[in-house]
């Protein structure tokens, strides 16, 4: 039987007190790989931000890596997001410091205290996203693509069962963009990690085809058929 990662019913997702999408209901299996799709201000972030805590559930249930969203205070949004990767456009990594150091100050602010299996632990995140001799480069001396990787190993350190991309191709060009969607696609499968990745890039999802939800007129639409924008 087929493990439910995320599991919303009867949803509202509100932005404030703006009701931004309207009785979602959405189930992601363990494994899936998902992309979520919508034009600007049509709830996708929304979304995301629901599945990752930013944003509380108010109406309707759900769960995430079976955390209970109604019942998240600030208390356990760590713990959630502990249990998840999140993936971003802009990389968001700490210039002042390597690669390896990056990633070590991720597990130390997730609870990692032993330096021997932080260590191991890095070198096993690198190894997966190809960038096992980069570790010492600084985030300035590595390519878009490559501090891509770095990202994703990032989200990999706790070996999450869920993945949340924000866009991961937006910065990078075609060549490596394919290389990326090579990488995401090879975690999902060899790992059995679920991956929901929001996107504009239409070209990527007609290259590497995957189940696509759509947000559109505040209802999540899904199998959703791509027509381009």
């Amino acid at each position: 039987m087929a493990e439910a990662i995320i599991d919303l019913k009867h949803v509202n997702i509100y932005q404030g007190h703006n009701l931004v999408l309207h009785n979602v209901n959405l189930i992601v299996n363990k494994g899936e790989f998902v992309y979520l799709v919508g034009k600007t201000g049509t709830g996708k972030s929304s979304l995301l931000k629901t599945l990752y805590g930013e944003l509380p559930l108010t109406e309707g249930e759900g769960t995430v890596n079976e955390y209970d969203l109604r019942k998240l205070d600030w208390s356990k949004v760590p713990y959630l997001r502990r249990s998840l990767g999140v993936v971003f456009q802009d990389f968001q990594l700490l210039t002042d410091r390597n690669v390896n150091d990056n990633l070590k100050f991720v597990l130390r602010a997730t609870g990692w205290k032993d330096e021997k299996l932080m260590d191991e632990k890095i070198a096993d995140v690198l190894d997966k996203v190809g960038l096992k001799s980069k570790g010492f480069k600084m985030p300035f001396e590595l390519s878009g693509g490559e501090q891509q990787r770095v990202d994703i190993a990032r989200a990999l350190l706790n070996s999450p069962k869920l993945i949340l991309a924000d866009e991961p191709t937006g910065n990078l060009d075609p060549e490596t963009s394919d290389e990326i969607m090579n990488l995401l696609f090879h975690i999902s499968r060899e790992f059995n990690t679920t991956v929901v990745m929001a996107t504009h890039d239409y070209v990527v999802i007609q290259k590497f085809p995957a189940r696509t939800i759509r947000t559109e007129k505040g209802k999540v639409i899904d199998n959703a058929q791509i027509a381009i924008d």
